[in-house]
């Protein structure tokens, strides 16, 4: 491993120590290794950035450092797949996802190979490094490319859980996670299957249906708003595709009011696939999709960003009331 230049130079693993979540991915990813599984993984130099550097030490010879080279990446996993490897690849999602687009479409899940593609960073969470970098059209892409899967893990545990039941997972996989800062949602050890939504309360009023980074604050505006007398509940959509139908025909039968809260664009992902449920089986049921309202994001903190699209605690309350009130 390379050192750092000198005693000026960014310290990655100072910065790892206050992005606990960046070790979950190593975690599952050793786990999985030591259990006999023949899993390889690589990144676009940026082991650093999404914690990789732990699985290189731990297993040398099974990481591939690809360098600013991700559509590269994402073929050369696919050649692994084809030999009997089980390639899990990580860059920044904005790169991933529109970057590597052809490659995922063609050499991946065209050819049905089960590589797993991490994209980390996502929505609005790589802040001051600007558009470019933020992912708020991945859902939506990844989504619609036949034959791959696509998972939005909550927190860390929940996002070791869905690695380890990706172990005999037979399609391609695209794993959409955040900074390795999200508040933890779930204990380790939480049980993940893929497809099925995660139900945390019910609602007569109103249920949210959230994914990835905003699980969190809409758990805990649920619970404010049910502190505030409203009937509202709460479901972890984790896997965006397949969509578990089933949970959201429940939630528009129980529920006058469905609303959806995405650290992504508000046309393609999560909300626009509750949309097609909804609009496939003629539920009547009135649906907020709340996100980012097609538009390029701004450039600030992330934590300022998320209050300015209200998609922390207090804005998706807000949101939340407002809509309530309507009904």
């Amino acid at each position: 491993m390379n050192q750092p230049l000198s005693k000026d130079s960014w310290q990655y693993r100072g910065l790892n120590a206050i992005t606990p979540g960046l070790s979950y991915l190593s975690d599952g990813l050793i786990a999985l290794a030591e259990a006999g599984h023949p899993v390889v993984a690589g990144s676009a130099d940026l082991q650093y950035s999404n914690g990789l550097v732990r699985f290189a030490e731990r297993f040398p010879e099974r990481y591939t450092q690809f360098g600013i080279s991700e559509q590269n990446m994402v073929t050369a996993a696919a050649g692994m797949a084809a030999t009997g490897c089980m390639p899990y690849v990580a860059t920044f999602a904005s790169f991933l996802a529109l970057l590597c687009c052809e490659q995922i479409r063609m050499d991946v899940a065209y050819c049905g190979l089960p590589v797993r593609l991490i994209g980390h960073h996502t929505g609005i969470s790589l802040g001051f490094y600007g558009t470019s970098h933020h992912a708020t059209e991945d859902l939506a892409i990844m989504r619609s490319i036949a034959d791959l899967t696509v998972v939005a893990p909550a927190d860390g545990p929940q996002l070791v859980a869905a690695i380890k039941a990706s172990a005999n997972y037979p399609e391609p996989i695209y794993f959409r996670i955040g900074r390795g800062r999200e508040p933890v949602v779930y204990e380790d050890g939480v049980p993940f299957e893929f497809g099925k939504a995660i139900e945390h309360s019910q609602g007569e009023q109103m249920t949210i249906i959230a994914c990835g980074s905003t699980v969190h604050p809409a758990l805990e505006a649920s619970r404010l708003l049910k502190a505030a007398g409203y009937s509202v509940g709460m479901i972890d959509m984790a896997t965006v595709k397949p969509l578990d139908r089933d949970a959201v025909l429940r939630a528009a039968k129980r529920s006058r009011l469905l609303m959806t809260v995405e650290e992504h664009n508000v046309l393609g992902g999560l909300g626009g696939a509750v949309a097609e449920v909804l609009t496939e089986e003629g539920c009547g049921v009135r649906l907020i999709r709340h996100g980012i309202k097609d538009e390029y994001s701004l450039i600030a903190p992330p934590t300022h960003l998320y209050a300015h699209y209200k998609l922390d605690t207090a804005g998706i309350c807000a949101v939340a009331e407002e809509a309530l009130r309507r009904v």
